[in-house]
């Protein structure tokens, strides 16, 4: 039997990781500043993630949601106290995913609507309402696409405005990834924020903040909606919430009210996840790795902006994208075969910057080291550094 072949993989084979680096199966070490889609936020085998986990693989590794289990609560309040919603609800699941396809379903029964507002260059995941929810037609089966579904211009106010006052009373829930990562880290504008939480107020309609890529301290702050000072009514987690366990859940108002049986899941919230949850919660406290994420994420966007074949550098903490030229091919390849450097990318030409939360600054001068030699070495710039010599 062979895999099923969906996959567009590098050729590199990794056998194992530790903290910031990925290893071949030379044993070569390759700086990782991609995480897997920004999954690893504290470290390849973090000590106290392994330890956490081997722990309660002694005790008990797995049981279903029809019975109690201390360590889901242990979670739900170590989540409320560190995110600082300590009156909210906690549900959990496997992944971004379901935990959107969860947002969009409660937020419907909370309302007893059937409209969704999504934004252009959105991803919120590869389930049906979730597909349907995001801008990629390429992952869009037919059975996929909805009428329910209102999408509009990211970041145009005055479409949101005219979106709610012609359909208003239809509109169950917006949604929207504050800094989008599948679309290229492009940053949602405060005001354009603001603008959904008071419609939202107005209409009696439910904001998710999709911080499945983007929350979890990422962004420098625990969700990256918190730097417009704005509240949302379920925020919708998963990636660096288990740093390569699979995990994902809903943060829920105290206002929406559980219904018994609306929602469910089979492995959702089972022991194990739970504890690299908790992990992932305690190493981000203890090693201040929120404030980390502020500081080398500032570094590494004035040294890039400082770079002149860049453009539009972008982002918020360890959550980076910027620019290149249309006809500069090869810089992701070339970081990773002949510096040894893992980057992500959005389209040709968008490079994705999203290594775990404590990246030591060591590394991230390499990586700045790296990339100005791929740049300098690439024949393009070469190209325009002679002509622009010679007029």
């Amino acid at each position: 039997m062979k895999l099923f072949d969906v996959y567009t993989r590098l050729n590199l084979e990794l056998e194992s990781a530790r903290g910031s680096y990925v290893y071949d199966t030379h044993n070569k070490p390759y700086l990782d500043l991609y995480g897997g889609h920004a999954v690893i936020s504290i470290g390849h085998n973090h000590p106290h993630w392994v330890n956490r986990l081997l722990s309660q693989m002694g005790k008990i590794s797995y049981y279903s949601n029809s019975v109690r289990l201390k360590i889901q609560d242990e979670l739900a309040q170590k989540l409320g106290r560190v995110a600082g919603r300590d009156t909210f609800q906690l549900f959990l699941c496997n992944s971004g995913a379901e935990a959107n396809e969860n947002a969009l379903k409660l937020a419907s029964f909370h309302t007893g609507k059937s409209k969704v507002v999504s934004f252009s260059s959105s991803f919120h995941g590869r389930t049906s309402l979730a597909l349907a929810a995001g801008d990629c037609e390429a992952y869009t089966a037919p059975v996929n696409k909805s009428d329910r579904i209102i999408r509009l211009p990211f970041n145009d106010t005055d479409a949101l405005a005219r979106c709610f006052s012609d359909s208003g009373k239809d509109i169950a829930a917006v949604i929207i990834e504050p800094i989008q990562g599948v679309g290229g880290i492009r940053v949602a504008e405060p005001e354009f924020l603001s603008t959904i939480r008071n419609l939202c107020d107005e209409y009696g309609s439910v904001f998710i903040s999709d911080e499945v890529q983007c929350g979890f301290g990422r962004s420098g702050k625990f969700f990256a909606l918190d730097h417009a000072g704005v509240d949302a009514d379920i925020y919708s987690m998963a990636k660096g919430m288990g740093n390569g366990f699979p995990v994902g859940g809903l943060l829920i108002s105290p206002q929406i009210k559980p219904v018994m049986n609306q929602l469910g899941t089979t492995f959702g919230g089972n022991p194990m996840a739970c504890a690299a949850s908790l992990a992932v919660l305690e190493v981000m406290e203890a090693e201040n790795l929120m404030d980390n994420a502020r500081q080398k994420g500032d570094y590494l966007m004035d040294a890039l902006r400082q770079m002149p074949e860049l453009e539009n550098v972008r982002g918020k903490g360890l959550m980076i994208g910027f620019d290149l030229p249309s006809e500069v091919p090869g810089i992701k390849k070339d970081l990773r075969e002949k510096y040894r450097v893992l980057t992500g990318e959005a389209g040709n030409n968008v490079i994705r910057i999203l290594p775990p939360l404590n990246l030591e600054q060591k590394d991230a001068e390499k990586f700045l080291i790296g990339l100005r030699s791929a740049l300098s070495e690439n024949k393009f710039f070469k190209k325009t550094v002679k002509q622009k010599a010679h007029a």
